[in-house]
């Protein structure tokens, strides 16, 4: 069962990337031009989402290993992509939770490391291409853009991790990660609730308000 849940999310993870690198290919081949460059991004955060979304509910809440990847990488994206924010955020809102990402995902990594070692484990050293892709998006997103395209990614960014740690603290089979998962659920959220309430300012036509901090 457990190789048949392996087998089934490499598939769908295979099937993504090739979907995202289609569609680098196609705004390679395409005029590239700051009118087409939005909604093609848009298209490649939406699949990255879908794929990311899958394997957090499959391999990573049963697989230690995935887990630990996915945990560790997910950090990793939320503080570039945070350190992006606060240099092409055009609102206080943006660049402020930019910020807080940056320090309470670098505090959630550290919160984790003793975890990972104990249970036999190394952090990911680096972004798998999924998550590379999402940053490339960010750096190239025009400056009218970017507040929209990095909340969206991070509402997408933030169910993922919900779904990996909910998962793995309910079904993975080390006690020590099992903690550690559970113990960043209430942050995660908090995280994802700040984010629907910045998209919410900007879908009124308001200017996001400063980031409050998120509950620890």
């Amino acid at each position: 069962m457990k190789r048949a849940i392996l087998l089934a999310a490499a598939a769908v993870t295979t099937l993504g990337l090739a979907a995202c690198q289609k569609q680098k290919d196609q705004t390679s081949n395409a005029a590239s031009t700051t009118a087409n460059s939005a909604p093609v991004s848009g298209t490649q955060d939406a699949t990255a989402a879908a794929v990311g979304a899958t394997s957090a509910s499959t391999v990573g809440s049963v697989s230690t290993d995935e887990f630990v990847s996915n945990a560790s990488q997910s950090d990793m994206y939320e503080i570039q992509a945070g350190q992006i924010a606060q240099q092409k955020g055009q609102s206080k809102g943006v660049k402020d939770f930019g910020k807080m990402m940056v320090a309470d995902h670098t505090a959630m990594s550290k919160e984790m490391a003793p975890l990972i070692a104990a249970a036999g484990q190394k952090p990911s050293p680096d972004l798998d291409q999924r998550r590379k892709g999402l940053l490339d998006n960010l750096k190239g997103a025009p400056a009218d853009r970017f507040d929209k395209e990095y909340l969206d990614q991070q509402e997408a960014a933030h169910n993922e991790a919900l779904t990996l740690m909910k998962g793995y603290a309910d079904r993975g089979s080390d006690a020590g990660l099992k903690g550690g998962a559970a113990k960043a659920v209430p942050k995660i959220q908090a995280h994802l609730d700040k984010v629907h309430e910045l998209q919410q300012g900007m879908a009124n036509g308001g200017s996001s308000s400063p980031a409050a901090p998120a509950k620890k």
